[in-house]
């Protein structure tokens, strides 16, 4: 006996596209724990969100909801993801992971569980859930929801879109340790400099690049090198992403006040020795840096530059003298992460064409490298790359840079000074990592454009 049933037109498109996938979509309609469950028990029929209550949004047990916020959560942190992106669109709630530097979409939704999912991940970081016309920033410490060994925090940004609010989680991984400075990609010339930078008593350090190029780890492991019982490291964090023992770190709170600049003149009447400053945002943080850096102590912290000359101008444009920039100024370390070619299948193969000439022309050499296999291989889940690997542009103050900084030469002007003082830009670290068989050309050049200046 033949019967009719009736689906709402969303549920229909999930089944269609979970079992009659073609080869041009993306690997999104994955099964993360019950995420069946919570579209079958959170969802009426006619595809209208059914009712959550504030008690179902507090225990894991209880609303599939939170069980799928789990879920994604979960499952990002054992993909090896950095970031969670968590966006409405018109017809669908989409799930997007960042993994080794690479978007991918791991997950649809109907468009309706937007809100419910939303509020849930707002109540795991005590963000406002009445609140959805302006931007949000918190921290889920995810071990208070989660019943398995997953010790790891997030930090979490809501904002405005016109389809819904949409959430980005960056996971911090408590658990995981500081690498030595060689496993962090320096060349051997950049990392005899560095080194002989942060053993220095006094001056400013700083990393440059844009979010997710590895400034922090770098940071963390060059503390960890001179984390000695006779070294007092002071540590302003916004968050904090790695707890270290024999540091004395402290978490901003702009809510209350407490930001880079007030941590700042708070740590120079705590005789520090070495004091690290998660960014610099503004000219008064800029100011206290760099008078820190001019009064005996080691100063270290980051910008969002492109490169390391900018960084000179970055400074002078937060107000900072021109005289006070170059005095204080040991290094400035810009640095990218490149995905790393998987070592089980990666394709030797010669270079021709602008490939062959732009090698010429960063290494003064050619010859054989590799590329990504295209089908990838079990090792690498058919991507063919695997892990990330970080590439250095080191500009090391000198007396003629100094001089220069002084002068307030312009950008270019400054970086012709740098790399006839010996220093590597990032697109030259690119290709020396190529040359090394660490990454491609084609990853080299999509993450830092050619030299125009030679």
């Amino acid at each position: 006996m033949e019967e009719t049933r009736v689906a709402s037109a969303t549920f229909i498109e999930e089944l269609v596209k979970k079992y009659f996938k073609t080869d041009a979509e993306p690997e999104a309609n994955i099964d993360i724990g019950g995420v069946a469950d919570v579209i079958s028990t959170a969802y009426n029929t006619d595809g209208e969100v059914g009712e959550v209550s504030a008690a179902d949004l507090e225990s894991e047990d209880s609303a599939p909801i939170v069980q799928l916020a789990n879920r994604i959560i979960e499952d990002a942190y054992i993909s090896g993801a950095s970031d969670i992106h968590i966006e409405p669109q018109e017809k669908n709630l989409i799930v997007r992971y960042r993994v080794d530097g690479m978007c991918s979409e791991k997950l649809r939704l109907p468009s309706q569980v937007s809100n419910a999912l939303c509020t849930r991940l707002k109540i795991m970081c005590n963000l406002d859930i009445a609140e959805r016309r302006l931007p949000q920033d918190g921290r889920i410490v995810f071990k208070k929801y989660t019943k398995k060994n997953i010790d790891i925090d997030l930090r979490v940004a809501t904002g405005p879109m016109n389809h819904g609010e949409k959430v980005v989680m960056r996971i911090l991984d408590k658990t995981k340790t500081t690498l030595p400075l060689p496993a962090l990609g320096f060349s051997e010339e950049n990392l005899e400099k560095y080194r002989a930078c942060i053993q220095q008593p006094y001056g400013m350090i700083l990393h440059c690049g844009p979010t997710g190029s590895g400034k922090s780890m770098t940071l963390y492991s060059a503390l960890a090198e001179i984390n000695t019982p006779d070294v007092n490291i002071q540590t302003a964090e916004d968050p904090i992403e790695y707890t270290l023992p024999g540091l004395n770190q402290m978490q901003m709170n702009r809510q209350i006040g407490l930001t880079f600049a007030r941590a700042l003149r708070c740590y120079l009447r705590m005789d520090p020795d070495v004091i690290l400053v998660g960014e610099i945002r503004d000219s008064e943080t800029a100011g206290i840096a760099v008078e820190a850096a001019l009064t005996g102590h080691l100063l270290v912290s980051t910008l969002h530059t492109n490169d390391a000359p900018s960084t000179v101008s970055r400074i002078g444009e937060m107000g900072v003298e021109a005289f006070n920039v170059s005095a204080s100024l040991l290094c400035v370390c810009a640095q990218r992460l490149m995905r790393r070619v998987c070592k089980n299948c990666k394709t030797p193969y010669t270079p021709e064409g602008r490939e062959k000439e732009l090698m010429e022309k960063a290494l003064g050499w050619t010859g054989e490298v590799f590329k990504a296999n295209p089908q990838g291989c079990p090792t690498c889940g058919g991507m063919g790359y695997k892990g990330c690997v970080g590439i250095h542009e080191l500009m090391v103050n000198s007396e003629e840079l100094t001089a220069a900084i002084n002068s307030e030469m312009e950008v270019a002007g400054l970086k012709r000074i740098a790399m006839k003082d010996g220093m590597k830009t990032l697109h030259q670290d690119s290709f020396l990592k190529v040359k090394q068989g660490l990454t491609t050309v084609e990853e080299a050049l999509s993450n830092v454009p050619p030299d125009l200046i030679t």
